[in-house]
């Protein structure tokens, strides 16, 4: 795996930002459960959004690898961070495909300089891995558009200044009578739920966003009428390789960290890390995170090259979600008793991994799209 001397740049600067500027602050931060408003405004400042948006339209205008590289060291300092590194990616990559001048010009600077936040609502309580099942429907108007229903687990909900919203303009149309429309959050009839209080990755605010008859002009609706789907899911993969990338991250801290501490502790006379049992484990450790990385590039240079991405995709989320879990538990066993406890770094990242299997498409849901691909198509990739 050899990078470029603008991906090693980028992830040079990513890394020193994780180690300077959000590790000091990373157990404040999960206990408090704080949104960091400060580092998101350092990160837009340094240009850490919008990784792969075109430079045109503010973004840095790098590639899916370097997107991936920015991912994993953000996570390596604390996945939530990383999360909203994600979010914007995915949002900004929206507006930069689907938007109109007016759209980009109004909401790409203050998102990717985090002077908006945004939130991307899409699940609902009867629509989660199957997003066939939304209800929110957003019927014409002679101005406009009315927007009704509600979104749960909404990333950035609490905080959310502009919401883009996945709702159904034809319900009679099944995929094909979906629409996206940006909200501003401080509409009439917006309302937010309370904030859901998380297992881990826990200062990335989630909640629910209701819409109660909100009136929007016509300029809200994003891309075509009845195009929503096909829009949210062609940014389905590049959300898979930021997640996978993010999980990485985690795993490596928790290998960091494990490392540290076996060549620190000592039992029966002597570190931890003499041990053979130890020492096999921090072998696993390092291959599975540096196969879980390679694919992770991999389907990052796919996706970017246009070829045929979505199983590597799939298979780099699965299998880093997997990697982040099993690893980060590990890491926990080398600590021990230690470990189980708050305020050690790996009792948090066991916390943080265990989402990395469920969010962008359960892991499952990849094996099953992976599987099914096989058969379809055989056993070349």
């Amino acid at each position: 795996m050899k990078l470029s001397d603008t991906h090693q740049q980028i992830r040079e600067t990513t890394r020193r930002f994780a180690q300077e500027v959000i590790r000091p602050i990373t157990e404040e931060l999960d206990r408090d459960e704080r949104f960091p408003a400060e580092i998101y405004t350092q990160m837009g400042e340094l240009g850490l959004f919008g990784i792969t948006v075109p430079e045109a339209f503010g973004g840095a205008g790098l590639d899916v690898t370097a997107y991936a590289l920015v991912m994993e060291e953000l996570s390596r300092g604390y996945a939530s961070v990383a999360d909203q590194c994600g979010l914007l990616e995915l949002v900004g990559t929206l507006l930069s495909v689907h938007g109109t001048d007016s759209q980009r010009a109004k909401y790409m600077q203050p998102l990717l300089r985090a002077k908006l936040r945004p939130a991307y609502c899409i699940t609902e309580a009867d629509a989660g891995t199957d997003v066939s099942g939304i209800r929110t429907t957003a019927m014409r108007t002679p101005d406009g558009w009315e927007l009704s229903g509600a979104k749960l687990w909404i990333h950035n909900a609490p905080v959310a200044d502009v919401a883009f919203v996945l709702a159904r303009t034809d319900p009679a149309a099944g995929r094909r009578g979906m629409s996206i429309f940006i909200v501003d959050c401080a509409l009439a009839g917006v309302s937010k739920g309370a904030k859901e209080h998380k297992m881990g990755q826990r200062a990335s605010q989630v909640g629910e966003l209701h819409f109660d008859r909100v009136k929007l002009p016509q300029d809200a609706l994003l891309g075509q009428e009845g195009r929503g789907f096909h829009i949210m899911m062609s940014v389905l993969d590049k959300g898979r390789v930021g997640i996978a990338a993010l999980a990485v991250g985690i795993a490596q801290a928790g290998l960091e960290a494990a490392l540290d501490y076996a060549q620190t502790r000592k039992q029966f006379g002597s570190h931890i890390a003499e041990f053979q049992g130890i020492q096999w484990m921090l072998a696993d450790m390092a291959t599975d995170i540096q196969a879980a990385r390679l694919l992770v590039h991999d389907a990052a240079e796919r996706l970017e090259a246009g070829e045929r991405a979505s199983i590597a995709c799939s298979m780099a989320k699965c299998f880093a979600g997997d990697t982040a879990v099993k690893h980060s538990a590990n890491a926990v066993q080398i600590f021990g008793g230690s470990g189980y406890i708050r305020g050690y770094e790996v009792e948090r990242l066991y916390r943080d991994a265990k989402i990395t299997q469920i969010y962008e498409g359960t892991n499952q849901i990849q094996r099953t799209i992976v599987a099914r691909d096989l058969i379809a198509n055989g056993a070349t990739l």
